[in-house]
C-alpha cells in the first residue's frame, strides 16, 4: 500500500499527491463543480465519487482492449492511484454530433452528426483560455512532437469507437469528449479522467444531458443527473 504524501498540483477538480513511491502519484476526485474556465462554480456532494468510479471502470474497460492508460486501482470512493505521467499540455477532443463551442463558432448546427469524428486540438493553459492549436504550433512551442500527435489521434479515434459501442448498450450518445494524455517510458499513454466533467452524454431516447453541461448551462437538477449517468455506467453503484 502507497503513502500519500504531500500535494503536487490541485486542479479544478482533482488534487494529485506524490505518494512514497515517486512513480505512482494518488488522484483525489473532489465533490468541486466549475465551468467556463472556472469562472462559475459550485460544489455537489458525492460527484467525486461518481467521476471516479465512471473513469475507473471506463480506464479498465479500454486497457482490456488494449489501449494504455495511467489507471493502476482504486483506493478509496474517491481516490485514484495512477502512474506518474509526464503530461503533454494539448487536449484531444473528440466530436461525433454538433455540440458546444463548435455550434458557436462555426455555422454547424448543434445535434448535426459529424460523420467522420471531428478532432480538434487544444493547447491546456488556463492563462491563455485553453486555445485551438494544430500540429505546427505544438511543435514549434516544443510541447509534442509530430509523431506523438500521431499516436494520440489514433488512441483518441479507438477510445471512440469502443465508448460509442458501450455507451450504446447503456441507452448513450457520445457527443463529444476530451482526452488528456502523458509519456510514460517513453509510451504515451491516456491519462487525466473520462468522466460526466470530461464528456457529454445523452439519453440516446430523450437527447436530455446526463454531464456537467447540466451545471454550466443551468438544465436542471445536476445532483440527479451526475447520478443518473453513475448508475447508467455502472448499475451497482
Amino acid at each position: 500500500m502507497v503513502i500519500k504524501k504531500e500535494i503536487q498540483y490541485s486542479g479544478k477538480a482533482k488534487t494529485l499527491y506524490r505518494t512514497d513511491d515517486e512513480t505512482k502519484l494518488i488522484a483525489e476526485f473532489r465533490d468541486s463543480l466549475t465551468a467556463f474556465d472556472g469562472k462559475k462554480k459550485g460544489s455537489l456532494e458525492h460527484k467525486g465519487h461518481y467521476n471516479a468510479a465512471i473513469s475507473a471502470h471506463i480506464f479498465k474497460l479500454l486497457e482490456e482492449e488494449g489501449v494504455p492508460t495511467h489507471f493502476e486501482c482504486m483506493l478509496s470512493d474517491t481516490m485514484m492511484l495512477v502512474n506518474a505521467v509526464d503530461i503533454i499540455p494539448v487536449e484531444v477532443i473528440v466530436r461525433n454530433i454538433a455540440a458546444g463551442s463548435i455550434t458557436r463558432k462555426y455555422p454547424i448546427k448543434e445535434g448535426t452528426p459529424l460523420v467522420p469524428p471531428v478532432i480538434a486540438l487544444d493547447y491546456k493553459s488556463d492563462e491563455y483560455g485553453d486555445p485551438m492549436i494544430n500540429e505546427d504550433i505544438a511543435c514549434v512551442m516544443g510541447i509534442a512532437e509530430r509523431e506523438e500527435l500521431a499516436v494520440m489521434r489514433k488512441i483518441a479515434l479507438e477510445v471512440n469507437k469502443l465508448l460509442i459501442e458501450f455507451l450504446d448498450s447503456k441507452g448513450l450518445l457520445l457527443p463529444d469528449f476530451k482526452l488528456e494524455f502523458g509519456r510514460l517510458n517513453g509510451k504515451i499513454v491516456l491519462a487525466d479522467e473520462i468522466s460526466a466533467d470530461t464528456c457529454r452524454f445523452w439519453d440516446k431516447k430523450t437527447g436530455k444531458s446526463l454531464d456537467k453541461d447540466v451545471f454550466r448551462f443551468d438544465k436542471g437538477d445536476v445532483g440527479r443527473a451526475y447520478y443518473e449517468i453513475a448508475q447508467r455506467i455502472l448499475p451497482e453503484i
